[in-house]
């Protein structure tokens, strides 16, 4: 009797993961046979070209019969068109790509996926390189109880590698220890089937929304991590409509993500010689004490509607909550879904990230009192950090401005550079 297709992926993403161990297993000696995967698994005697034999669940082998039900939400379909992609199987070589339907099918949970990806984040291909996600997924992998000896292999074979990082030194114990929070914290998501992979939010309501803004003209911006946190799928409501977008890189410990745009064929509205309207980032070392801000979002648009909304105030605090030194404490008034804003000052520049605020029941039980506009922004210097990790975008980044600019400029560059992002 032949594998179950979900045990037949399983096997191919294992022998995967055997070819991505190579690499630490040389480092102490090892012998180790590389091998085909996809061609040992599903040959159909052509290295190029995909195969489907042992699959039931596509009408045809072609890789867009894959790919729609990979976009319906297909976990087995994900994994293997994010492998057709890695390897050039009826498609060209995109590492981009391969991470993105990895993720989405190790989100679902999907062990081959999962060490898939801690693969990518170990290389640094695809996405910049990330030892905690790295790490994270590893663990997460070597966690799943085996159900055969196919699933065993994934299983050991993840956990050799998670082990191997902390054996040759490549991630530290601090950030060992924020990968665990992460593994700790996951719970696998399923995507409901959908029976089109348009971007109609009426027909594929997204489960959250938030706030981003444009850093460079090319189509990079900033949100923060637990806007996207787990997401399957990210769009952006834009003055050009409604468009993709792909998770770059994160920082969890700072709440930071970095996004990309992701159009093939650019929107009508959407000029390639100009691009998008980004903002500069200034040092946030340079912000005083009562200096006014302000931040253009998008808050809850279920009840107050998709145009982007401005919010004033001061900088109320150098420090944020029990004078965490990451954050701005900011009068500000924010809500639910402005989160990932930027916080602009009086020349026009990125100084914070809208975040959090302070929690009213809490502030409440241990008070006696509500709070009153007490939230909070993460430091751009923190931001600018961030953005050093990946130097493709750190050199298109906008110098600063240097001047105080009218106060209807400033809002206005703000709310070009704004975008409402939907989270599926």
């Amino acid at each position: 009797m032949g594998r179950h297709p979900a045990h037949e992926f399983n096997y191919l993403v294992e022998m995967k993961a055997k070819r991505l161990t190579w690499a630490f297993l040389l480092l102490f000696g090892a012998a180790y046979v590389q091998v085909d995967a996809f061609t040992q698994v599903a040959s159909d005697g052509q290295t190029n070209k995909l195969s489907t034999t042992n699959v039931d669940f596509v009408p045809d082998n072609s890789i867009e019969a894959l790919k729609t039900k990979a976009e319906q939400g297909n976990i087995i379909a994900q994994g293997i068109v994010g492998y057709a992609y890695e390897k050039g199987k009826d498609v060209s070589i995109d590492y981009g790509e391969a991470v993105k339907w990895y993720q989405r099918s190790a989100q679902q949970g999907d062990i081959g996926s999962q060490s898939a990806l801690g693969g990518f984040y170990y290389d640094g291909k695809g996405v910049p390189k990330n030892n905690i996600e790295a790490y994270k997924w590893f663990n997460l992998a070597a966690a799943h109880s085996a159900n055969d000896d196919n699933e065993r292999k994934v299983v050991q074979s993840a956990a050799n590698m998670r082990d191997l990082m902390v054996k040759i030194g490549d991630i530290t114990p601090e950030e060992i220890a924020e990968a665990k929070r992460l593994s700790a914290a996951f719970v696998p998501r399923k995507e409901t089937p959908v029976s089109s992979s348009d971007n109609s939010v009426s027909s594929n309501n997204p489960r959250f929304s938030g706030t981003g803004f444009f850093i460079t003209e090319d189509g990079y911006l900033i949100s923060n991590y637990h806007v996207v946190k787990d997401a399957t799928k990210v769009c952006l409501l834009t003055s050009a409509g409604l468009i993709n977008a792909i998770v770059v890189s994160v920082d969890p410990a700072n709440d930071l993500a970095l996004l990309k745009v992701n159009i093939p064929v650019p929107p009508a509205g959407y000029v390639l010689e100009h691009g998008f309207s980004s903002l500069p980032i200034a040092a946030s070392r340079t912000v005083n004490l009562g200096g006014t801000v302000a931040t253009v979002g998008f808050p809850n648009i279920g009840m107050q509607g998709f145009a982007p909304k401005l919010a004033k105030g001061e900088i109320a605090s150098l420090s944020g909550a029990s004078d965490d030194p990451r954050y701005f404490q900011i009068s500000v008034p924010v809500q639910p879904g402005n989160s990932g804003g930027a916080l602009v000052d009086e020349r026009g520049n990125v100084i914070g990230i809208v975040s959090a605020k302070l929690d009213a029941s809490v502030a409440l039980a241990a008070s006696g009192a509500l709070p009153e506009n007490v939230n909070y922004a993460v430091k751009s210097s923190l931001l600018l950090s961030f953005l050093e990790s990946v130097p493709d975008v750190a050199k298109k980044l906008r110098e600063p401005n240097t001047k105080d600019q009218p106060f209807e400029a400033v809002v206005k560059s703000a709310q070009g550079a704004a975008v409402l992002v939907l989270v599926y």
